[in-house]
């Protein structure tokens, strides 16, 4: 495994915790959301999205310079 790789693969599992780590909670089981998070979650879910394309396109960029390296 190169250094290259290990560090690919480093990244990846700590963003993952991260996206882990700021999802959303919990709130009880059975328990609907007040009407009013919608708009919230939407906005959560869009940022949240955002963080996997840009964790995803850190990792094609990583992958495509060990590339050339090699």
């Amino acid at each position: 495994m190169t250094r290259t790789t290990a560090a690919l693969a480093a990244f990846m599992l700590g963003a993952g915790l991260f996206l882990t780590a700021c999802g959303p909670t919990h709130e009880g089981a059975g328990q609907a959301k007040p009407a009013g998070n919608s708009s919230a979650d939407t906005q959560q879910l869009q940022q949240m999205q955002q963080k996997v394309d840009s964790a995803e396109s850190a990792a094609a960029q990583a992958e495509s310079d060990a590339t050339q390296n090699n």
